[in-house]
């Protein structure tokens, strides 16, 4: 009895709470509440996504999957046998995914629908269609395929179908549209605009899916390319390799010549020593018999015999005994020793040069060629055999130039006496400076500086010290009205000119004074440095222009990006890797990028010129006369724009903007 009041006790547990009986087929869904199935379903009933749960309103993005509860039927079952409820009529509880384009009877409601009456708005089956086709009633009734989607072609406000499209509303009208609202306005059909937007749209996936396979045959393209990359790489490394090779086994080889060439004159003089020494031990034992005879004599007692004793001394007396001085410093191992320090000094000069340079410098000639690689005279080694072996080489590239054994041993044996004996000279003078430091340079390193200032390569001659490297008989010119044909009109920036330059001249002239310009403080001023950039930058194309300087000297000129710092200590052109400058100071001509410095020969020009070549990525200065000399050039990656920058220093001083003229 307590049992079945407990589980009568249940009913409102069993209770749908969408119609309020118990539930028949219980289902439920995954936020833990219960329904029928045929009640949830009809709540569901043409309503739009997300659907929710209509007791604790959870929504769903998708229709859940409804799954029968098989707990809550089995207590349902318990309860009706306990309260004497009849059994209903049970069915298989089966969800049934609907056809979207399914379309039923719109007469029986329960068969398929095959065709659709355009002029009844219904739907019909095979049966309920007959009549349209066998009574001659219906015989003016357009038929159609079924159309799952009839109510939405029938229009809102008239209740009829839609036939046509407004072009200047783009929105599908029925008759009565086209007869009031959309009266004078260019239509078409339905059927005429679904034809031509199925067009349009069969055109945008044709191009659509031609897209996709050149980016698709692109994609394949790179993958190709990132192995054949790959293989360059591994190729240019073995080449690089050999080269590499070659060159060490080359400086290897020398070096082993130059150790037996050494080696061969220390075995010559240890052999002339060990003759000479046993010609001395010779002589030593002629004089100790002769010593001999005399301690003899010495000792005898009778006088008769004593006087009538002689002795001659033996001829080795008369040689006087000296030690040679054996050296190892024969013509060969001179010539060995001072090639070695010249190609160690040739070569740390190349190093120094960027990547880039280096190709000019071996293999000079070329139009806009930078000089070869060669020390300034003043760090000339003071040496004077490596001096001399240097003045010897026609071109720094012939340093690398093989040659076979015969031609070497020859150019080695053609190092003079006279040169032996000034080396000789030089080091004995050598060695008297160091014992009295007054007396100064010796004779001997100074005809070794003049031999080296002669020094005239095939490929290009290097200036005397006293000459200026413009000369034309220092190195190639170009001819000024080739470079005009990229002449450019520049003008200063007000806008970052230091407060200690004053323009004028329309903005072409900048002179340095103490006395500050009253110029707005803004971000793109340089405050530090007395420096100024022009309008105008350049990111492709060549392009020239000329500057006169009233005098060079605490000055510099060249290029920056416009994002270079105005305001820190490293805003100086050249100390940074946003720009590049040659710079006079104190006399002296230096190249500077990222706070690299390279010293250059100084031809003072009054003139200079700039060649910029964005494509080639390359700046070329000049000094310009009645032909220009370049002095130097720049090569580096164009990524963006670059400004013509310059900086002055002295008060006075000035730098113009030169208009360019034949």
């Amino acid at each position: 009895m307590a049992e079945n009041m407990s589980l009568l006790g249940l009913e409102d547990e069993l209770t749908c709470s969408i119609c309020l009986c118990l539930f028949e087929n219980p289902v439920s869904l995954i936020c833990g509440h219960s329904f029928c199935a045929s009640c949830l379903e009809a709540t569901w009933k043409d309503k739009l996504l997300p659907l929710s749960c209509p007791h604790c309103r959870m929504a769903f993005s998708s229709k859940p999957e409804l799954k029968k509860n098989t707990v809550l039927s089995a207590v349902l079952d318990a309860y009706g046998i306990k309260a004497g409820v009849p059994e209903p009529l049970k069915e298989p509880f089966e969800v049934k995914k609907k056809d979207p384009d399914e379309m039923q009877c719109d007469t029986c409601m329960e068969a398929k629908a095959v065709k659709t009456c355009l002029t009844c708005m219904a739907s019909y089956c095979e049966d309920h269609v007959r009549p349209h086709h066998e009574n001659a009633i219906f015989r003016a009734h357009q038929l159609s395929d079924s159309l799952p989607d009839l109510m939405e072609r029938l229009c809102s406000d008239h209740g009829k179908l839609m036939e046509f499209y407004c072009v200047q509303h783009q929105s599908c009208i029925c008759t009565n549209c086209l007869q009031c609202v959309h009266k004078g306005c260019e239509f078409i059909t339905a059927d005429d605009r679904r034809f031509k937007q199925k067009t349009d749209l069969t055109d945008k996936l044709n191009i659509l899916e031609d897209k996709t396979d050149k980016n698709q045959q692109v994609l394949t393209q790179m993958k190709e390319q990132q192995t054949k990359l790959k293989e360059l790489a591994t190729t240019r490394k073995r080449m690089l390799e050999v080269e590499y090779r070659q060159i060490r086994e080359a400086i290897d080889r020398d070096e082993k010549e130059a150790m037996f060439a050494i080696d061969k004159e220390q075995e010559k003089g240890q052999s002339k020593l060990v003759s000479l020494m046993k010609k001395f031990n010779e002589n030593i034992e002629k004089m100790n018999r002769t010593k001999s005879e005399i301690n003899t004599l010495l000792d005898q007692s009778q006088s008769i015999t004593f006087l009538k004793a002689s002795v001659d001394l033996p001829s080795v007396v008369n040689f006087e005994p000296h030690n040679p001085r054996m050296t190892v410093e024969s013509k060969e191992v001179i010539a060995y020793h001072s090639s070695a320090v010249a190609l160690r000094d040739w070569i740390t000069k190349l190093m120094e040069q960027p990547t880039e340079n280096r190709i000019f410098v071996l293999k000079p000639g070329n139009q806009f060629s930078i000089p070869p690689l060669l020390p300034h005279p003043r760090e000339y080694p003071r040496d004077f055999a490596v001096s001399h072996e240097m003045s010897r080489m026609s071109s720094p590239s012939q340093a690398f130039t093989p040659k076979t054994k015969a031609q070497g041993a020859k150019q080695k044996n053609k190092i003079p006496n006279k040169e032996l004996k000034d080396h000789k000279e030089r080091k004995d003078q050598k060695s008297n400076r160091s014992r009295n430091p007054s007396k100064g340079i010796n004779p001997a390193f100074s005809k070794s500086m003049e031999n080296l200032l002669d020094f005239t390569p095939k490929t290009v001659d290097i200036p005397d010290i006293s000459q200026p490297l413009s000369s034309p008989a220092a190195q190639n010119f170009v001819k000024r009205s080739e470079l005009l044909k990229y002449g450019t009109i520049l003008n200063f920036d007000v806008r970052t000119a230091h407060k200690r330059l004053s323009l004028s001249e329309n903005n072409t002239k900048a002179t340095v004074s103490d006395d500050p310009v009253n110029y707005p403080d803004i971000p793109l001023r340089f405050s530090v440095c007395s420096q100024v950039l022009c309008t105008k930058g350049f990111s492709q194309g060549r392009h020239y222009w000329e500057i006169r300087m009233s005098s060079n000297n605490f000055c510099g000129l060249g290029l920056a990006h416009g994002r270079i710092d105005r305001k820190g200590p490293a805003s100086r052109l050249g100390r940074n890797a946003e720009s590049w400058c040659v710079e006079w100071f104190n006399m002296k001509l230096s190249a500077w990028h990222n706070s690299i410095e390279t010293v250059l020969a100084n031809p003072n020009p009054s003139r200079v010129g700039v060649l910029l070549d964005c494509d080639q990525g390359s700046a070329t200065l000049y000094n310009v006369q009645d032909r220009s000399f370049p002095f130097h050039t720049f090569v580096f990656p164009f990524t963006e724009a670059v400004y013509p920058a310059f900086w002055i220093f002295s008060n006075g001083s000035s730098v113009s903007l030169c208009k360019l003229s034949n």
